[in-house]
């Protein structure tokens, strides 16, 4: 049964990995568009968009207003704001 043109595909988490370890490794080095041309592994352009908007959503990346891909996750950091005292809401 063959699948629609129009169904969205699902990235592997293989993909999800090597562009969440990209976009660590060159923060702040790519735009978008050239990101996804420099990867180490082709991948779909409609693929990399998807992966690209979970990283945003789930903030481990931002993109500021020229298009460039920034990495901005550190969990050490959130934990260390987290144990402040001085910083908790009452």
């Amino acid at each position: 049964m063959p699948t629609s043109s129009s169904a969205s595909h699902s990235p592997t988490l293989e993909t999800i990995r090597m562009i969440e370890d990209f976009a660590r490794e060159h923060s702040g080095e790519y735009r978008r568009r050239a990101m996804w041309s420099s990867l180490p592994r082709k991948t779909m352009y409609q693929t990399f968009k998807t992966v690209i908007d979970y990283l945003l959503e789930s903030n481990k990346i931002a993109i500021d207003a020229g298009g460039t891909v920034c990495w901005i996750f550190d969990p050490d950091l959130t934990r260390h704001y987290l144990a402040r005292e001085d910083l908790r809401i009452r």
